[in-house]
């Protein structure tokens, strides 16, 4: 018997993302890359800004903790969450540089249960 290798339903896909930023502890970051692939996604970083873009308003989920494999904040084309996104994260205790930058090697998560 072949196994299945389609990939997730959207929904399947969404609720997977959810609940892999869920898990990123306060103080720590992840990369867009890093969450897809605990999701069963790799590859597909975009798939999770995505999902976090389409986050309701008042949701529960740490869409903040997640950045570009730079260890930057991704550009927005409209608004200032990016503004806010910088004041949570420091507010958790989380450094930039002066390039606006977190030192991945200090912040990022590790990926492993809390």
């Amino acid at each position: 018997m072949l196994s299945d290798t389609r990939p997730p339903k959207p929904d399947t896909r969404r609720k997977a993302i959810y609940a892999a930023v869920k898990r990123i502890p306060r103080g720590r970051v992840a990369t867009y890359g890093q969450i897809a692939t605990i999701a069963g996604l790799d590859g597909h970083a975009r798939q999770v800004g995505y999902a976090l873009h389409d986050l309701p308003g008042g949701s529960d989920i740490p869409w903040h903790r997640v950045i570009n494999a730079r260890g930057e904040i991704s550009p927005r084309s409209a608004g200032d969450s990016h503004e806010l996104q910088r004041m949570l994260l420091e507010a958790e205790g989380v450094e930039f540089d002066l390039a606006g930058r977190v030192a991945l090697s200090r912040y990022r998560w590790g990926g492993g249960k809390r």
